[in-house]
């Protein structure tokens, strides 16, 4: 009897193991939940690369995270905060220092011509000592302005009909300029020394006439200067100079 039921039992664990082979090999057994098959861990240790490239433009990526086990919800947090403009804003104009100096010279061109004549000037006649024979005339500017004296002064006393000749070697370089309450001169020879000249005779009013531009035109308004009680004597040799700056130079000749 106890001799059978071993048997029994013999039979039924040969056929239980039977059973569990079968099944491992069908793939319908429960495998051990506490083991570790190698190539899962094999797997566990390698890390999975990002299926997706990172969006060069900044913009967040919206594929799921193939490492860490990510969900497919997770947006990326790499948005550039820069926007790309620099913040140097210079305007590039540099205003220079203004100066007192507006850029105008002193000389704004050539000032425009301004005869002198009896309206803008005294005139006075003098016979000097020297050199005998010889009388000063002297113009001085009472205008505002600068004045020209052209050429010579053309003279002539009472009623003459002649104009004396002016002496060429006095002629000057330029045009005298006179400034306001400034004088400028002419030199008359009223007779010869040595007596050559003739028809002397003795004048008693002298008139001072004034050019222009050009030789022999009008330079306006001529002026009558006083001359000596007992009159001014002249001759035939009667000659003018050029207009002088200088008084010196008006009685070198």
């Amino acid at each position: 009897m106890r001799s059978s039921r071993l048997r029994l039992l013999a039979a039924a664990g040969i056929t239980l193991a039977t059973l569990s082979l079968t099944a491992c090999q069908d793939g319908t057994g429960t495998g051990d939940e506490g083991a570790s098959a190698p190539n899962a861990t094999a797997t566990a240790d390698t890390p999975t690369a990002p299926s997706s490239k990172p969006a060069t433009d900044g913009a967040p990526s919206n594929g799921p995270s193939q490492a860490g086990g990510g969900t497919s919800g997770d947006k990326g947090s790499g948005n550039g905060s820069g926007d790309g403009h620099g913040s140097g804003s210079g305007s590039g104009k540099e205003k220079g220092t203004e100066g007192t100096d507006q850029g105008k010279g002193s000389d704004d061109g050539p000032r425009p011509f301004a005869a002198c004549n009896g309206s803008n000037t005294t005139v006075t006649a003098q016979p000097v000592p020297r050199p005998l024979n010889h009388m000063l005339i002297t113009v001085r500017n009472t205008g505002s302005q600068a004045c020209d004296l052209t050429y010579y002064p053309v003279l002539r006393f009472d009623e003459m009909q002649w104009v004396p000749q002016p002496i060429a070697e006095s002629k000057p370089q330029a045009v005298v300029t006179i400034d306001p309450g400034e004088s400028a001169y002419a030199g008359v020879l009223l007779a010869a020394a040595d007596g050559s000249g003739d028809g002397g005779t003795t004048g008693h009013r002298l008139t001072v006439g004034f050019q222009g531009r050009t030789p022999d035109s009008s330079g306006g308004p001529s002026a009558l200067p006083s001359l000596p009680a007992k009159g001014v004597y002249y001759d035939s040799t009667l000659a003018v100079t050029y207009w002088q700056q200088s008084m010196d130079d008006a009685l070198t000749y």
